[in-house]
């Protein structure tokens, strides 16, 4: 008996303490959940995603609160990225973020009647794609990021660097939303200016580089690219060519630059990203995402690649120099995958 008493205790001291562990050492539950959802990985996007989940934590620990980000890519697979949002709806996220145009206009539809409040990053039109009512007025459970370009101010370097230029490739994706309408404003600048300019697309890398091939074969003096996701993956793929044949390309933000193309210029996708962040953290706080303006970014600096630069045959400084009246800054680069 006296054993079995013992023994008893044992089982009690045993039982209470593991109980204490349990209590002294679980894990605080999170106080809210986010939802990420890249469209597809690039230097441009996945720049977004890792400012938006930093700025967040940050703005949590400062707070006092504890965020779980759950980050998903859809790897520009239309029936992954549905899997994914509607997984973000069954568990009941606080918000969900949606990086580039196609996301943010399947998370809105799929989000309807869920109460779950979306802010997009980086969609260059938000009216256009029919997300928002006004951008100082969404009227929608959303609000987000554009990173819409200003082409005029492109074209403006385009001509600054190529000074006889007489035709322009357009090189974007047809079923790119983001490209729509900076490709119409393009059209309508060349057109003003007495510059030729055609059309060269392509859904994949395969065919962006065919595109290219024609281009070349075409006799173009320059390519603009506005911010569009197909070309920024197929960058690294296509930049050699490029400029192997003299020919200079454009494009609507820095990541290009990084990735080979000579000049970038548009949104700085880090503050983007943290501006992002931002957002979510004033909904958490009890923002409306109705009447939260969708913000906007100068777009003010132009990124250089170096490299690509002497392959060209150019000259930084002078190149820097002729850029100073078109924008507000002139930084150079190299060539890289990320900008990690």
């Amino acid at each position: 008996m006296k054993n079995i008493r013992k023994i008893a205790a044992l089982v009690l001291t045993l039982t209470l303490l593991l109980g204490l562990s349990a209590c002294g050492g679980s894990e605080k539950k999170a106080d809210y959940t986010i939802g990420i959802c890249n469209y597809v990985s690039d230097a441009s996007l996945d720049q977004i995603v890792e400012n938006v989940k930093s700025g967040i934590q940050a703005a949590a620990e400062a707070k006092g609160i504890k965020v779980e980000i759950l980050e998903q890519n859809a790897n520009a697979d239309a029936a992954l990225m549905e899997q994914i949002i509607s997984n973000f709806i069954a568990e009941k996220v606080d918000v969900m973020v949606g990086v580039a145009t196609p996301v943010a206009v399947r998370m809105q539809a799929l989000a309807e009647g869920s109460d779950i409040p979306v802010v997009f990053a980086a969609v260059s039109d938000p009216v256009g794609a029919g997300l928002v009512e006004t951008m100082a007025a969404p009227g929608g459970n959303i609000t987000g990021t554009s990173d819409g370009l200003n082409a005029e101010a492109l074209i403006n370097l385009l001509t600054a660097t190529v000074k006889d230029c007489e035709k322009v490739a357009l090189l974007y994706d047809l079923g790119q939303d983001s490209s729509t309408a900076a490709i119409a404003s393009a059209k309508e600048v060349l057109s003003g200016r007495g510059i030729a300019f055609a059309d060269y697309t392509g859904t994949t890398t395969d065919e962006l580089l065919l595109a290219v091939d024609a281009l070349i074969a075409d006799g173009c003096d320059a390519v603009f690219t506005p911010t569009d996701n197909t070309v920024m993956t197929a960058e690294l793929a296509i930049y050699e060519k490029l400029a192997d044949s003299g020919v200079p390309h454009f494009a609507g933000a820095d990541s290009f630059a990084l990735n080979g193309a000579l000049l970038g210029y548009g949104v700085n996708y880090a503050l983007l990203g943290q501006e992002t962040a931002a957002l979510v953290m004033e909904i958490l706080n009890g923002a409306k995402a109705a009447t939260t303006p969708v913000r906007t970014f100068d777009n003010g600096i132009a990124t250089v690649n170096t490299e690509v630069c002497a392959l060209l045959g150019l000259d930084y400084d002078t190149l820097a120099a002729a850029y100073g009246d078109y924008c507000s800054a002139v930084q150079p680069i190299t060539t890289a995958e990320s900008f990690n």
